[in-house]
């Protein structure tokens, strides 16, 4: 049987270095590869190009690398929730790009079945499109897209077994399922790792072929980003 299971998130990260490209799933704070982000930090690898929905907020998921300037460039769809990332931005210190949420999950899913590039009405007329090549399907404009070219991919499932076949729940399926095996080495942490052939087929979300590497985390925190509750009168 195959087995991509390695021991510990040191052995998962093995081959990350300085200035490379990192697709990281997650919606907000749901879904995004904890371990990973701590290991990079304590990696302290530099002048990385971080693909993500969000930058995370000031004291966890990317802003944890955000606080110690080890990320160059942005590539996001929504950062209002980390003033460290507006510093920066504002600053100069960190280059951003801002595409549209779908365009972002599209550029992900090309990548990860191989197309080169696609053509999305996103963007169109906006700064968004400034550069890129234009055109019109059915009388309607389109913008070209290239897909995301990444060297790892770091992304967080609720359970998976030792052939790589993973099961996502709830909004971790935003981006994490379209980012696995869209970058050179796609990485997996779990919360529940089991023996290949335990999972029941027809509840996959992404089948194993897409990942290279896979490691059962613990402890995970999963904080609410924006916490609302009801007053009690």
């Amino acid at each position: 049987m195959i087995n991509k299971t390695v021991p510990n998130v040191t052995q998962a990260l093995k081959g990350v270095k300085n200035n490379m490209t990192l697709l990281l799933g997650g919606f907000g704070l749901c879904g995004i590869p904890e371990k990973a982000i701590a290991e990079l930090v304590r990696l302290e690898v530099m002048n990385l190009t971080c693909i993500s929905n969000n930058a995370g907020i000031d004291d966890f998921g990317l802003g944890l690398l955000l606080q110690q300037k080890q990320i160059r460039k942005m590539i996001a769809s929504y950062v209002g929730e980390n003033a460290e990332f507006e510093r920066q931005m504002l600053s100069g210190e960190l280059e951003v790009e801002l595409i549209p949420q779908g365009t972002l999950a599209e550029r992900s899913r090309a990548a990860q079945a191989g197309f080169p590039g696609f053509y999305t009405p996103a963007g169109y007329g906006t700064e968004v499109a400034e550069g890129k090549e234009v055109r019109e399907f059915n009388g309607k404009m389109h913008v070209l897209e290239k897909a995301f070219e990444a060297d790892f991919g770091f992304i967080k499932a609720w359970k998976g077994d030792e052939a790589g076949n993973l099961i996502f729940k709830g909004t971790a399926r935003n981006f994490n399922p379209n980012m696995c095996g869209a970058a050179k080495i796609t990485v997996v942490e779990v919360e529940e790792l089991v023996s290949a052939g335990s999972l029941d087929p027809n509840q996959i979300h992404v089948p194993g072929i897409f990942i290279q590497r896979i490691f059962k985390g613990t402890g995970y925190e999963k904080r609410i980003e924006q916490r609302t509750v009801r007053s009690k009168t």
